[in-house]
């Protein structure tokens, strides 16, 4: 008896398993799975298993080098956006997949400080399942930023003696890593190269003067530079000048006197007055960094006691930082040409108020800013390359020696 029951037992078991193979190739038919396990496939998994993403999801104050990664553990990628805002600004993120398709890289190695990253992945698991997943992180928001105020003006058009020259609000440390986020080109090319002064200055030039009509762009990728602890860079800008015309003026204070030059040619010979013997002129090249039709000249701003202070000085051009000017004088009229009464300054005989008839309302009106004029036999030193855009009176050797990256 209990052989019968052993074997209808067996046939019972037997048939519900026919009945069982029956009902999932109905169910396969009908096209549900009715909650059965077909494969091993089961339920999908979760988008955060199949798609992995560093930073992880909501992560705020990601540091500048951390690794931006997404990846697959099996499958592939089917696509990958990221989108980085910044400054009120949305930017995509280039990057690429990996040719097995199981992780993406972005294009730059460092992620971008003070901005949001948002990220849309795409992908098929090990078994073809498509999933995908939504993240964001947020980047370190530095406390410290530096800028780098240049000159000369954007779009501007100056003399072929123009110094580009970057004066920055805080000393650099890392003075490599800033100079290699500056760049300076020119059309037609010629070789341009940098030179430090000191932690807060880096001046770029050619080895002679621009030629005429040379068109100059300065490319400042100083955002997120660190130049020096926890002080990174907050500008990514491009600037651009033209150079135009070519004058040189040529003043020799011994002879009192200034030959303007224009491409080379002779355009006048002007009467000047330089330094008296106890303030004499620096001799040397000095660049025109600055013009003002009229501005207030006080000795103790220059180191000097109250000897003087002229509230409206006429046609004034900057030469020098430390306060060395080729402007009008009206108050000694009878000076240039004969002797120098200057505390420094070159002199151009002018009338109060300034008068475009006279020398220096004549030179005024035909100069630009990054014109050059060179003083010679002036009884003092020659003026150093960082007073003003002095650097023409240093070599090229040295010049270039003046670089941070070796």
């Amino acid at each position: 008896m209990r052989h019968v029951q052993g074997r209808a037992r067996r046939a019972g078991a037997a048939l519900a398993a026919v009945l069982t193979w029956a009902g999932l190739l109905a169910g396969c038919t009908s096209g549900s799975t009715g909650g059965i396990d077909l494969g091993g496939l089961g339920k999908p998994p979760a988008p955060e298993d199949v798609i992995r993403v560093l930073p992880d999801d909501n992560s705020k104050g990601v540091r500048q080098d951390t690794r931006f990664l997404v990846r697959v553990p099996s499958g592939r990628l089917e696509s990958v956006e990221v989108v980085k805002a910044q400054d009120a600004q949305e930017t995509p993120v280039s990057g690429h997949i990996s040719d097995d398709g199981l992780r993406w890289e972005p294009d730059e190695e460092r992620l971008a400080l003070a901005a949001e990253y948002t990220v849309d992945v795409v992908a098929l698991d090990g078994h073809g399942r498509r999933s995908a997943r939504h993240t964001t992180f947020t980047t370190y928001v530095p406390d410290e930023r530096f800028i780098g105020y240049v000159s000369p003006e954007n779009r501007s058009t100056v003399g072929t003696g123009m110094i580009v020259s970057l004066e920055f609000n805080r000393e650099i440390e890392n003075r490599t890593a800033v100079e290699r986020a500056v760049h300076v080109t020119s059309e037609p090319p010629v070789e341009i190269r940098p030179h430090w002064f000191g932690k807060g200055r880096l001046d770029f030039r050619p080895e002679r003067y621009w030629k005429p009509g040379t068109q100059v762009t300065v490319g400042l990728r100083l955002r997120d530079v660190e130049a020096a602890p926890g002080v990174y860079g907050l500008q990514y800008k491009t600037f651009s000048f033209t150079v135009g015309r070519s004058q040189v003026s040529l003043v020799d204070a011994a002879k009192h006197t200034m030959q303007v030059r224009r491409e080379g040619e002779l355009l006048a010979t002007v009467p000047i007055t330089a330094g008296a013997p106890r303030t004499t002129t620096y001799n040397g090249k000095m660049v025109v960094s600055e013009m003002l039709e009229v501005t207030r000249m006080n000795s103790r701003t220059v180191g000097f006691g109250g000897e003087y202070d002229i509230p409206d000085v006429p046609h004034a051009m900057r030469l020098t930082d430390s306060g060395t000017f080729l402007h009008g004088n009206y108050w000694a009229p009878n000076a240039p040409g004969k002797v120098n009464v200057s505390h420094g300054c070159v002199g151009l005989r002018d009338v109060k108020g300034g008068g475009s008839g006279t020398p220096a309302g004549w030179f005024f009106d035909r100069s630009l800013i990054g014109d050059v004029v060179e003083v010679v036999h002036s009884n003092d030193k020659k003026v150093a390359p960082d007073n003003g855009l002095g650097g023409w009176n240093m070599g090229w050797k040295e010049w270039k020696a003046g670089s941070a990256v070796k």
